[in-house]
């Protein structure tokens, strides 16, 4: 059985690169097989290690994720790597845990409205999917880690505000139906970076002994600052996906995910080490190009260029 601290040490921040689930979940065309190896493939060699891997979800209705268990398959060629994956129903975790996939994470949602309207269950529906997932995984011969991804943590774009205490109290009802990670969500980009500490520190105090993560969409600017807070309160799992993206179907117009390559370029000036090369890692950004074009890409460090010292610098 892998043990959370196995992939996710305690005070070792792991960023979890997502663009080929969260990333790809609302695009209109979509990178082939052999285009999602190579891109996994190019990262790797840039030193990501953890990667959410798609959705198992009907492929008729989302061929983005088609070839779900052939990525599982060709990760486990990649030594030191782990890929987690999707599962949003029960048929979904089970093809998950069958799949060999190394982690395996659902969903709850930290509103009621946005519950029902996302994946059609109440909270409490949603908390007997996760106990009905973790008998599944305990059951399963290699034991996937159960990870549960808290929607809304920080505001609703349905019903509004969301308390800390609601978000806290979900959060144990996981973890005692046997969760074993959890990761705190602004979904809809709601959060600023005192909003982002506060739910942390909070966090932390509640579950002193737990590691948790934080996922972040850029809808109105302030990922990366709100990113900043969580490492420094606690948050030790950080997603982000290549080139920002990503989206949600509850926030419109809003762009994806935190860019991946200036998270890395966050951590790597606040000397925070993350194992990754920043440099290589941008060169993965073709792949992305090449098999999507028509997608828009984002990323101030692909903009502007990595810090280089200007003539005069040099001359002083």
């Amino acid at each position: 059985m892998t043990a959370v601290s196995d992939i996710y040490p305690a005070g070792q921040i792991v960023l979890r690169e997502v663009g080929l689930r969260d990333g790809l979940q609302m695009v209109k065309t979509h990178p082939s097989t052999s285009d999602k190896k190579e891109w996994i493939r190019r990262e790797y060699d840039a030193g990501v290690r953890c990667f959410e891997l798609g959705s198992f979800l009907p492929a008729h209705r989302y061929p983005q994720f088609a070839d779900i268990l052939e990525l599982i398959e060709f990760l486990k060629e990649l030594p030191g790597t782990h890929g987690s994956a999707l599962a949003l129903n029960r048929k979904g975790g089970d093809a998950a845990v069958n799949s060999g996939v190394a982690e395996v994470t659902a969903v709850l949602s930290a509103s009621e409205a946005h519950s029902k309207a996302n994946i059609n269950r109440t909270q409490d529906q949603a908390i007997g999917e996760i106990e009905f997932l973790v008998d599944l995984a305990r059951s399963a011969s290699h034991k996937p880690l159960v990870s549960v991804g808290i929607a809304m943590a920080f505001g609703c774009s349905i019903s509004g505000d969301v308390k800390v205490d609601t978000v806290l109290s979900l959060a144990e009802r996981c973890l005692n139906a046997g969760a074993d990670v959890i990761s705190l969500a602004d979904t809809v980009g709601y959060a600023g970076p005192t909003d982002v500490a506060t739910l942390c520190k909070e966090f932390q105090n509640a579950f002193p002994n737990r590691v948790f993560g934080i996922h972040l969409h850029d809808t109105r600017g302030l990922g990366l600052a709100n990113a900043i807070a969580a490492l420094q309160n606690g948050a030790t799992i950080i997603d982000g996906a290549m080139a920002g993206l990503g989206g949600c179907p509850f926030a419109p117009n809003a762009t994806g995910n935190i860019v991946f390559e200036d998270l890395v370029f966050l951590c790597q000036k606040e000397d925070i080490y993350t194992g990754i090369e920043i440099e290589q890692l941008l060169g993965v950004r073709d792949v992305v190009q090449k098999s999507m074009p028509q997608e828009a890409l984002y990323g101030s460090i692909a903009k502007a260029g990595l810090p280089q010292p200007t003539e005069l610098d040099a001359n002083k």
